[in-house]
């Protein structure tokens, strides 16, 4: 074990870091080398427990709830504070077991600590009603905690996904036990170690890194949870919701993507073409709104894609720590599948522009950057989520067309338009079925702006102020 890590990582429960209770160990691997960097105490159905009965202890102590909300709102400051001095620890660690750059690395403690801010301004600020009934009568709401938050969070961005739902738990008085991804589990334990240092009560913050299919089936069917939140594939959210329904727990659901964008006759091809191809190979395309999808007015098709492709092929692959623009895929398992739907496109008639297969030379998890032309709708690979760094490229000739391309999936996370007519771009926006349309420019958002899916890719909303109202009842 190497790079500076340190060899060894327990879990966080009840403001104590412990082994696994079985004993057993995660093997950390970085995906850039394939070579083991740490191990984590695994977390199993008994080490859930275990943290579930922490948290209920510090919910029915009141010590969060009882704290006036601005205090509560301190809390979470004070743990942002306490990542300041964390900043290259945790980039390190993005690129080892994340295969992240390190501007990446750095950028998602900058991100996580805004999340914290945000909400901890917010704590103060969630204010009830009070409801006219006539003399005699006085009748208001309140906003209750739901109790005890399980929160299984995703491999790609661990620590701000992990921070911000930790961050609307705490201020609205909920506690919370969260399930790491055990690909790349360790920036949480840097967030636990700032929960310590800052004074979070014990039990308030439980972080458990253990297998989807044991700790995470164990803390989604716990019979002692009252809210779960949950982002990831949309197969295993399902597995999740079929736990949940067992007991009519309320989830927060942020799925799986295959946003297109709709890029019309008048559109600037340059700025199209550099948002495009950021849309789509940053972090390697493992980003759940990435922008997938592109379908070209075909009149503009040849030379819009000759951009995109001369943007794409400078982009370089290798080792996020050593400088390169794209880093590798999370593991062999992921590398394969995406390397197989891309097989499944040629298959089909696409045309494979450029990428297709694995980096060559290369000892970790290398995707080339990929681009398919002529795709048709009903394809596969137009069709599925390849949560890499794959952009399938559509034609279309008339407006009505093109929305019927972009809302021809069972998805619904993300979408965009490309044009200099505002009429046109706000007619568009008002069809496309996404939870957030971006003009002009893929990602143009902040953590101000409400995230969700429609469709099968989730409900319920993360980020800005009413995100909060997922964690109450009223």
């Amino acid at each position: 074990m190497t790079h500076g890590i340190r060899p060894y990582w327990q879990n966080f429960i009840g403001g104590e870091w412990v082994d696994g209770g079985d004993g057993g160990r995660i093997t950390v691997t970085d995906p850039a080398t394939g070579q083991p960097i740490a191990e984590v105490a695994r977390g199993t159905a008994a080490d859930i427990d275990r943290a579930v009965a922490s948290a209920r202890a510090c919910f029915n102590s009141r010590v969060l709830r009882d704290l006036r909300p601005h205090k509560r709102g301190d809390l979470v400051l004070a743990v942002a504070r306490e990542l300041d001095a964390c900043v290259e620890e945790i980039a390190l660690l993005e690129c080892h077991d994340n295969g992240k750059t390190l501007a990446a690395g750095r950028a998602e403690v900058a991100l996580t600590q805004r999340y914290l801010t945000y909400y901890a301004g917010l704590a103060d600020k969630l204010e009830g009603r009070q409801i006219p009934l006539g003399d005699g009568y006085i009748d208001y709401t309140l906003h209750e905690p739901y109790g005890v938050s399980a929160q299984i969070v995703p491999w790609n961005g661990p620590l701000p996904v992990g921070a911000r739902s930790i961050a609307c738990a705490m201020i609205t008085g909920n506690t919370v036990v969260l399930k790491s991804p055990e690909d790349s589990p360790l920036s949480l334990f840097v967030l636990a170690e700032a929960c310590q240092r800052a004074g979070v009560p014990a039990g308030a913050v439980n972080i458990v890194c253990g297998y989807g299919h044991d700790a995470g089936a164990a803390l989604a069917a716990h019979r002692d949870i009252d809210q779960i939140v949950f982002t990831g594939s949309v197969a295993t959210g399902q597995s999740v919701l079929r736990a949940a329904v067992e007991r009519v727990v309320p989830c927060v659901m942020e799925l799986g993507g295959k946003s297109g964008a709709i890029v019309y006759a008048d559109a600037d091809l340059d700025r199209t073409a550099a948002s495009a191809v950021r849309g789509i190979f940053n972090h390697a395309g493992q980003i759940c709104s990435a922008g997938s999808r592109l379908i070209v007015h075909r009149s503009i098709h040849d030379n819009l894609m000759a951009r995109v492709q001369e943007l794409a092929a400078k982009r370089s692959v290798g080792p996020g720590v050593a400088g390169f623009d794209m880093g590798p895929l999370i593991n062999a398992r992921q590398l394969e599948r995406v390397e197989a739907l891309c097989s499944a496109g040629v298959a089909e008639g696409a045309t494979l522009l450029m990428g297709g297969a694995r980096v060559p030379g290369l000892a970790g998890h290398f995707m080339a950057p990929t681009i398919f032309t002529n795709v048709r709708p009903d394809m596969r690979i137009a069709q599925e989520e390849f949560f890499g760094p794959v952009l399938v490229v559509l034609p279309f000739d008339t407006p009505e067309e093109a929305i019927a391309i972009a809302n021809g999936t069972d998805f619904g996370l993300a979408a965009g338009v490309y044009t200099r007519d505002l009429k046109l771009a706000h007619w568009t926006a008002d069809r496309l079925v996404a939870g957030q349309i971006y003009v002009n420019e893929w990602w143009a958002v902040g953590i101000e702006t409400p995230f969700g899916g429609m469709i099968r890719s989730g409900y319920v909303r993360e980020k800005w102020q009413e995100a909060l109202m997922g964690y109450v009842l009223t």
